[in-house]
């Protein structure tokens, strides 16, 4: 119930990044269980290919707790980590990631490969996923058949 309770406020947050035209990715960071960070995904309208929502979440986190390890934290996110987001999760040294939609093209925690089991790696994260995964991966279903529903729409203005 806990963990569901967290990824509801990712889910608000993916909800965000939707009304801006991103991809709706949302994220949370709880410490002492309470929620410190919240972010969504703002690569396009940044400009900047690093802002995932968890990469976001995770900045706001550690500017807040004014460390860049987060021991002790945990990340809830919609959508299963990319590579880039899972090492910047393990060198920040989270105790935890709890994700909802698998992503079966870029899923790092079991979907294509899973970084958080590679025993060689000095950091070893909990890692819980399948949170809330029916409307997690509804939300990103809806969100391209919008968009493509879209393009069509255009294709068909722009061929008249």
């Amino acid at each position: 119930m806990r963990d569901q309770i967290y990824m509801r406020q990712a889910l608000d947050q993916a909800h965000n990044a939707w009304t801006l035209g991103e991809v709706p990715v949302g994220a949370v960071v709880v410490y002492e269980d309470k929620v410190i960070a919240t972010a969504f995904n703002q690569p396009i309208g940044t400009h900047d290919p690093t802002a995932h929502a968890e990469i976001m979440a995770l900045r706001a986190a550690a500017s807040i707790l004014g460390n860049y390890r987060l021991p002790g934290c945990e990340l809830f996110v919609t959508l299963e980590p990319c590579a880039m987001c899972a090492g910047a999760m393990m060198h920040a040294r989270l105790s935890r990631v709890v994700f909802g939609a698998t992503d079966p093209k870029t899923g790092t925690c079991g979907s294509v490969v899973n970084l958080f089991e590679q025993e060689k790696l000095n950091h070893h994260t909990e890692l819980v996923g399948g949170v809330l995964a029916l409307e997690c991966g509804q939300l990103l279903k809806d969100f391209f058949a919008e968009r493509r529903a879209a393009q069509q729409k255009t294709a068909l203005t722009d061929g008249v």
